[in-house]
């Protein structure tokens, strides 16, 4: 029975996208922050008690990355509609995504299981991504509340963080989807190569 339990986490994961959208396009920014933080952690959750009581599973493996994806897309499309995160680097979120996704579908289609593991600059994106929705809507949420952080240096440093955080989320998107690409055309070619030896 427990052994399903990582697997009900990436259900709820996927399943807290609705409130966390519906919370964003209301302004309830607060609870948004409270839902997202959670989701966030039921992230890491699933994975160590997959991990650690061999509760792992293939429907597992394609649940969790799944997850994510539903999860951080629909922030960034919801705070994209609410004009809180520019069309340009969500544009680039769903991009890398959707390539990634139909890539493996053909790649499933054409060549055989997929059975892709992410990588460390994939894992870097995803933490990125979560961090860069939790400060954006931790800053929304303290200015619609009235309140701010009461050093004033760290009031000053937002704006910094949040271009920083951005940088990384543009720049590691980018690699990893370039990353994913490269591995499954060359795992695709030798696949080829074998076939063609085989005839």
């Amino acid at each position: 029975m427990f052994h399903h339990l990582p697997n009900l986490l990436c259900v709820l994961r996927i399943l807290l996208a609705i409130p966390v959208a519906w919370l964003l396009l209301h302004g309830e920014y607060a609870l948004t922050l409270w839902v997202f933080a959670f989701a966030a952690v039921t992230d890491g959750l699933d994975g160590f008690l997959a991990k650690h009581f061999g509760w792992e599973s293939e429907l597992g493996k394609a649940l969790d990355p799944l997850a994510d994806k539903i999860l951080l897309v629909t922030a960034f499309v919801t705070l994209t509609i609410v004009s809180h995160v520019p069309v340009w680097l969500t544009a680039v979120v769903v991009a890398r995504d959707l390539i990634i996704s139909f890539g493996a579908i053909a790649y499933l289609k054409w060549f055989g299981p997929v059975n892709g593991h992410p990588t460390v600059i994939s894992k870097l994106n995803t933490l990125f991504q979560i961090t860069y929705v939790i400060v954006v809507v931790g800053v929304l949420a303290a200015t619609q509340n009235g309140t701010q952080v009461k050093i004033p240096v760290a009031n000053a440093m937002l704006p910094t963080v949040v271009v920083v955080l951005t940088t990384l989320v543009l720049v590691t998107t980018i690699a990893s989807g370039i990353d994913y690409v490269a591995t499954y055309l060359q795992r695709a070619m030798d696949v080829g190569r074998k076939r063609e030896s085989a005839q």
